[in-house]
């Protein structure tokens, strides 16, 4: 690592020192300025420079190295020192296992490898003890929900003006953001995508989402994006190709950024009952979409 100095006294230090004395205390080893990690900085290169040609002896000398090496090339020469006590060597008495050098003499192949299995086994532990811990939280969370649903639907029941106030809410959201969309026209019906695969959908969806789609309808556009679901003018090739001359009549917005059209029926009350779903119809296109400006 690179030595650091303090920016105001300009005093120098070894950066792992330095670093590890101002998590103690926030001043300068020589004349106790105020000095603190923010304000250390590299060394200008003249001294890096100076460092880097020192002969220094490896930290392994006391071990038997006898290699003198400038600064710059101690750091790597250290990973591979044959005489450094903490270096990794693989147990050659059949468990395979890296031990630290001065360690081999006292490793226990069996003994490392209980040691293993247990940590292991505490791990599982824990993962197991987590997802219990989820899986009641979530059990909890879902009787939640249902007892919120089923509340919901009681006061619905007995307050039937609470559900008009509600469906006319809901009615407003859905007419501000389809109002929120640009129109568009189909030029080319033939690229329509009758059945969407999953991928297709999801795409769809983040787009209707995205765009501000009231939560409590994009399910139900996304699962009238199939012709599954459509309505009998719809439901198949031929009846599409058959009524394609009404299709023109349909009031759709673009679903922005994509080739797909929603048509709500709030806004396209005039078409026929076999034309139109609640609360509306996805169509998605290969091409074909365009805005009218």
């Amino acid at each position: 690592m690179l030595p650091l100095q303090a920016t105001d006294c300009e005093h120098a230090f070894c950066n792992a020192c330095i670093t590890q004395w101002i998590s103690q205390q926030s001043t300068c080893p020589v004349d106790r300025s105020q000095v603190t990690l923010a304000q250390l900085q590299p060394v200008p290169r003249i001294m890096r420079n100076m460092l880097s040609k020192l002969q220094l002896s490896c930290d392994n000398s006391a071990f038997g190295c006898t290699a003198v090496l400038r600064l710059s090339q101690l750091q790597s020469h250290l990973r591979e020192c044959e005489h450094n006590p903490k270096k990794p060597v693989m147990c050659e008495r059949g468990c395979g296992l890296e031990i630290p050098k001065d360690e081999l003499s006292q490793h226990n192949c069996v003994g490392h490898l209980r040691t293993l299995v247990q940590k292991q086994q505490g791990k599982i532990a824990e993962l197991e003890k987590t997802a219990s811990e989820h899986k009641h939280q979530l059990a909890e969370q879902k009787r939640d929900i249902q007892l919120l649903k089923a509340y919901m639907r009681a006061l619905r029941t007995t307050n039937p003006s609470l559900q008009n106030l509600e469906e006319t809410i809901e009615y407003n959201e859905i007419l501000e953001w389809v109002g929120s969309l640009q129109p568009a026209r189909v030029t080319r019906w033939g690229g329509m995508i009758s059945t969407p695969d999953a991928v297709l959908q999801a795409v769809i969806r983040r787009s209707l989402v995205d765009s501000g789609c009231p939560p409590s309808i994009v399910g139900d556009l996304i699962e009238n994006a199939h012709e599954r679901n459509w309505p009998g003018g719809l439901a198949t090739l031929e009846t599409r190709q058959m009524n394609r001359r009404y299709y023109e009549l349909y009031v759709a917005k673009r679903i922005p950024g994509k080739q797909a059209v929603v048509v709500l029926a709030c806004e396209n009350q005039h078409m026929a009952e076999d034309m139109i779903l609640e609360p509306g119809l996805v169509m998605i296109f290969a091409h074909g979409v365009e805005d009218i400006l």
